[in-house]
């Protein structure tokens, strides 16, 4: 089994910064992707941010230019910087990851609890 611990939410202005973490623990032979999703009230769940195994990574429209995705493998954590936070930014952020807990086993995604991203003034 696989643990995601997201943390960094919180409440902050416009224009502002945040820095989320996301922490991958428990039985993990090699993770293969880290991202961030994100779900506003009412709207479904879309992906924010991805950092693959190969160092690639992907954005949202919404946020190129303003997130940094970036991933520490010593640490099995990825982060998500967040500059120039906008209202419509407002969110709870989800990690998930695809693991493979031994080298036989098959790929597996994991998800976080989320944490509550608010920008407002």
């Amino acid at each position: 089994q696989v643990q995601l611990a997201e943390s960094g939410g919180g409440l902050v202005q416009p224009g502002g910064s945040l820095r989320l973490s996301c922490a991958a623990s428990g039985s993990i032979f090699s993770i293969y992707y880290m991202n961030w999703h994100r779900q506003a009230p009412g709207n479904p769940r879309e992906l924010v941010a991805t950092f693959t195994s190969g160092g690639y990574t992907t954005y949202v429209e919404s946020v190129k230019g303003r997130f940094t995705i970036s991933r520490d493998n010593a640490k099995n954590t990825v982060y998500l910087q967040m500059d120039n936070l906008k209202p419509e930014d407002t969110a709870v952020y989800y990690c998930n990851a695809g693991v493979k807990s031994t080298r036989l086993d098959p790929l597996r995604s994991y998800w976080g609890q989320g944490t509550q991203v608010t920008v407002s003034s």
